[in-house]
């Protein structure tokens, strides 16, 4: 019976940067330029940071937090009405998104067909819609708050837009978390009696959860920092009242900033410097949750 050797391949050899022209001088020209680029901006965004630090520190006091707007004592001003107004938006857009994004993800990824041209439309929507400016389902949402005879300047046309701005990262984001998910997961729950719809709630959706949670607050973080659609929808830029429901009045933290950095006065500037801060704390704070959430899911013990 005749013995098949293996001879051994003396012609192959690693694949090393010298083998594949990476340390040419065109190359390490490029990397330094890379490299200096990305020092650039960190020492821009150090900069930014450490002095709207040094501008907001003398106003980072109880009163921000307790006091209204003032446009005549900026002394004396607050952002408590931003504040509430930011939490009842963002609450508004998690409760709209949320659920729809993970449903129509969960329907994408474990149900529809892959030559059913409804969820080739839909999927190509979702992917073109993810790159849309902010500023465009800003002008959505005041069409459809006319269109259904809704007062644009209120908390649940805000939400409206942006759970639109949203949707298509949270839909995205779900949908790689599932693809994620082990095919044999699905196939011995399938083989164990539970049906499509079981599968993908007792299964399926809890294996995936640090993805969704993970891509979910990070959508919500973004939507926290917009301003455009809101501004687009009439968001107030002085408010003396606390948004007591989805029908009330509002502003919210980037509006109150971009009111306050747009005057002259340096208390305003103060101001403006302070809230930038607490939302740029409030951010860092749910992208913390976010990294949380998908460790202690994806370590179990």
């Amino acid at each position: 019976m005749a013995t098949i050797t293996a001879e051994p391949m003396s012609d192959a050899r690693p694949l090393t940067a010298a083998s594949h022209g990476e340390r040419n001088p065109q190359s390490l020209v490029f990397l330094i330029l890379l490299w200096l680029s990305l020092a650039f901006g960190l020492l821009v965004l150090a900069v930014l940071l450490v002095t709207t630090f040094l501008d907001g520190l003398p106003r980072m006091d109880s009163a921000l937090f307790t006091n209204y707007a003032s446009q005549l004592n900026p002394e004396t001003a607050g952002a408590r009405a931003a504040i509430l107004g930011s939490a009842l938006v963002i609450g508004v857009t998690a409760l709209m998104a949320i659920p729809i994004g993970i449903a129509a993800a969960s329907y994408l990824e474990e149900f529809a067909s892959r030559k059913s041209r409804f969820a080739k439309y839909v999927e190509l929507n979702v992917q073109n819609l993810a790159a849309v400016p902010a500023i465009i389902y800003g002008m959505l949402a005041a069409a459809a708050a006319v269109a259904i005879g809704l007062q644009r300047n209120t908390v649940l046309a805000g939400g409206i837009a942006l759970a639109l701005l949203i949707l298509p990262v949270v839909i995205v984001s779900t949908r790689e978390a599932l693809r994620a998910v082990p095919q044999e997961i699905r196939q011995g729950s399938l083989a164990l009696g539970a049906s499509p719809m079981q599968t993908l709630q007792r299964q399926t959706l809890p294996a995936a959860i640090p993805g969704i949670a993970t891509g979910t607050i990070l959508a919500l973080s973004r939507a926290m920092g917009e301003a455009a659609p809101l501004l687009l929808l009439g968001g107030l830029v002085f408010v003396q009242f606390d948004p007591n429901g989805l029908l009330s009045g509002f502003t919210t933290m980037p509006i109150q900033i971009f009111n306050w950095a747009g005057r002259s006065q340096e208390e305003f500037q103060q101001l403006a410097a302070a809230a930038s801060i607490v939302l740029l704390v409030l951010v860092i704070a749910m992208n913390g949750v976010a990294i949380v959430i998908r460790n202690k899911f994806s370590n179990p013990r």
